[in-house]
């Protein structure tokens, strides 16, 4: 008996060690559904493949291009709405029958905001008040697979989900500074008045197998919560070079972030055939951490072909390597990787977006067509994940209403490597967005 319940001991050690592996590659991550770079909203600019910091020309530019808003000439009200379709198809190195396809669907209020423009002393300037989705973390992942060693066999089952959003409240002014050149910021305030910003994750893990010649079962269950606060700003200029070009820049703070962390860690061991040995392991604890956001900066260059036909081009960049979550023991980690900072070699991606706008004039009405191409890569070890995408949008003009909607297709292929058990896993994914914009002139 005595070498029995050595045994049982190193295999405690064994199973605990192979929870607290998989916890930590998860815990220590902030996994990010949609794509992470900082891009702004609206249907209009989606259907043009995101292409927007030179044009920026309706209230959603205070997530573009600030400085845009000063092209609003009416007040107005808008709202849009985003449905969002994501599919992981993920290969398990190790553990190919784990391999398989996740899918989430989510419909959220994206954005909305009120923007009233009014002249002071002889100068042009707007103000509006801003809503914004920025960041989603839903995201659902479920496998089985085995574990094999000569004293034990597991049949396991892991199931995680997480879900959650940050977004901010967001007032911004626009000032002309010349008939040609106009300046504007935006105030982002990451904390959410009808909701949480936070996102929270929640892991059950199971297994049943044979150690030696005894059945045994394996149940944990991790739940772990981030509630965070932060502000940071944003800074736009527009500048109509002439008649045709229009040149457009925007700078992203980077920030520091409060988060308060949560976590619950409930472990148990069971023994069908083995009275006396069975074992109850619960953890709770919180703790205040730091997440520090990187910068982000892009210039947009609008070409207007004629009254009815704009196209634009946007090269945007994001600071990836200062992205930090410091523990309250001074720790540094890194969000992406799951490893500590000094370990992780995370670089900068750079976005590339072009579309453009074509708009059927009617006696009435006008009806817009758009579309769009983009390159839109996520940080990642060593390299940076690729990922492409596609847009379409139209919509409608009819005297002080604009109804928009545009589709948006995403796609990365052997991206988002993740670890599992301690061996590799790669994804491709595919993601289908559509956005419904409604806006109202007074």
């Amino acid at each position: 008996m005595n070498r029995l319940i050595i045994s049982l001991s190193l295999f405690l050690l064994l199973v605990f060690s192979f929870m607290g592996s998989i916890h930590a590659q998860i815990a220590q991550t902030v996994t990010i559904s949609s794509s992470p770079n900082p891009v702004g909203s609206g249907a209009r600019a989606l259907g043009m493949g995101g292409a927007f910091i030179g044009v920026a020309d309706d209230a959603t530019a205070a997530s573009w291009n600030p400085a845009g808003l000063i092209q609003l000439e009416t007040p107005e009200v808008s709202i849009v709405g985003a449905y969002n379709h994501r599919t992981e198809d993920t290969t398990y190195i190790a553990y190919p029958e784990a391999s398989g396809a996740q899918r989430v669907s989510t419909f959220e209020i994206n954005y909305f905001s009120l923007a009233y423009p009014f002249t002071l002393l002889n100068k042009n300037m707007i103000v509006s008040l801003n809503y914004q989705h920025l960041y989603d973390f839903n995201k659902k992942v479920g496998f089985s697979f085995k574990q094999s060693s000569p004293a034990l066999t597991l049949d396991n089952r892991i199931e995680y989900e997480q879900e959650g959003a940050l977004r901010t409240i967001s007032p911004a002014f626009a000032l002309q500074i010349t008939p040609r050149l106009s300046m504007g910021f935006t105030l982002n305030f990451w904390n959410d008045p009808l909701d949480d910003n936070a996102w929270e994750s929640t892991q059950h893990f199971t297994g049943k197998g044979i150690f030696t010649i005894y059945p045994i079962a394996v149940r944990a269950d991790i739940k772990d919560r981030y509630e965070m606060k932060g502000f940071n700003y944003h800074l736009g200029f527009l500048w109509d070079i002439n008649s045709t070009f229009t040149l457009g820049g925007v700078f992203k703070a980077p920030f520091s972030a409060e988060i308060k962390y949560y976590h619950e860690f409930a472990e148990y061991i069971t023994y069908p055939t083995l009275q006396g040995y069975d074992v109850v392991f619960k953890k709770h604890s919180s703790e205040a951490q730091t997440l520090d956001m990187p910068m982000s900066y892009g210039l947009g260059l609008a070409v207007r072909l004629s009254d009815a036909l704009t196209l634009d081009a946007d090269i945007y960049r994001t600071e990836w390597e200062d992205y930090v979550l410091h523990h309250a023991d001074g720790t540094e980690w890194n969000p992406i990787t799951g490893a500590r900072q000094n370990e992780s070699n995370i670089g900068a991606t750079t976005q590339i977006r072009v579309g453009g706008e074509y708009l059927i004039i009617l006696e009435k009405m006008i009806v817009p067509i758009r579309a769009g191409i983009f390159y839109d890569p996520e940080p990642a070890e060593e390299n940076p994940d690729v990922f492409w995408g596609i847009s379409l949008g139209s919509g409608i003009v009819y005297k002080g209403i604009v109804a928009d909607i545009a589709y948006q297709y995403r796609f990365g292929r052997d991206v988002r490597t993740a670890t599992v058990g301690g061996a590799d896993s790669r994804q491709d994914v595919d993601q289908h967005t559509v956005y419904m914009s409604l806006i109202y002139h007074f």
